[in-house]
């Protein structure tokens, strides 16, 4: 749709696309988006008064979740699991 490419543009935005017909492109984030929305954004969303509490609250997330939060197919966060991984290699 062209004013929404305009309008990517116009906020500096790069436009992401998956490949055509594979969904699975897509998984791994919509996975993530999911669980933040569990984790910090349902049944809280009044912590967030305005956009720049929202934006900081989302920042806090990320961190929390790369580098604090356990996934137990993992037995570790993202970072700790990249970091033994590296050095495997």
């Amino acid at each position: 749709m062209k004013y929404y490419h305009l309008f990517l543009v116009k906020h500096g935005m790069i436009q992401s696309m998956s490949r055509k017909w594979n969904c699975l492109d897509n998984s791994p984030i919509e996975n993530f988006f999911g669980r933040m929305k569990v984790e910090m954004w349902y049944n809280q969303e009044c912590k967030y008064k305005n956009s720049t509490k929202l934006i900081k609250g989302i920042q806090d997330y990320i961190k929390y979740y790369n580098e604090d939060r356990i996934v137990l197919k993992l037995k570790s966060s993202p970072i700790e699991y990249r970091t033994r991984m590296l050095k495997t290699i």
